[in-house]
């Protein structure tokens, strides 16, 4: 992933050009989506998994990463249960939502992250808006790196169509189809050994 739009990867302070292993504990892939056209619910995911891969050239970086459907965290167990049903993220049959990186393009002070995400085994491109956080030493004498990426998506998009009418309010429905995406990510570079 690339650090700067303007320098090259020897002016990064700190660049490394390697393989990381994204770090869960310190790391949040969340959601919010409106409810009720007056509030908004957010919820987590709790178990996921990845490799970013940082090029010679920072633009050439590429990410991969998989969610555990099942591990969706809303704070409310009977609403949780029915995400994971085939009403929504249909955990059974779709154990796994997956992400791979397409490109990666400077835009303004940050940068563009193409890929294709996977929900409900529907693969649509999607772009994140990408932040990056710095590279620096971590307390094991390891060094980490980290990001911040935001999205939106249409939950129509992946199949994820279940919805209902709000009575007495007009074309209200109880869920918005717009659905935003938030990631905090902290990785670990691999050692060469």
């Amino acid at each position: 992933m690339a650090m700067t739009q303007t320098s090259p990867p020897q002016s990064i302070p700190g660049y490394v050009a390697g393989t990381w292993d994204i770090d869960a504990i310190h790391s949040e892939v969340s959601f919010v989506v409106r409810h009720m056209v007056v509030s908004k619910v957010r919820g987590r995911f709790n178990a996921f998994r990845g490799t970013i891969i940082t090029a010679e050239n920072p633009v050439d970086s590429s990410v991969q990463a998989t969610i555990e459907a099942a591990s969706v965290d809303t704070n409310q167990e009977q609403r949780d249960a029915h995400v994971r049903s085939a009403d929504f993220l249909d955990a059974e049959n779709h154990p796994t939502l997956s992400f791979r990186s397409t490109a990666l393009r400077p835009q303004g002070d940050g940068y563009d992250l193409d890929g294709e995400l996977t929900i409900r085994g529907v693969t649509k491109p999607v772009t994140l808006d990408l932040e990056f956080n710095g590279i620096g030493p971590d307390l094991q004498g390891g060094t980490r790196v980290g990001f911040s990426a935001k999205t939106e998506i249409n939950r129509q998009d992946f199949g994820v169509s279940y919805n209902g009418p709000i009575p007495g309010a007009d074309n209200a429905m109880v869920l918005s189809d717009k659905i935003g995406l938030n990631l905090e990510i902290e990785a670990v570079l691999r050692s060469a050994a």
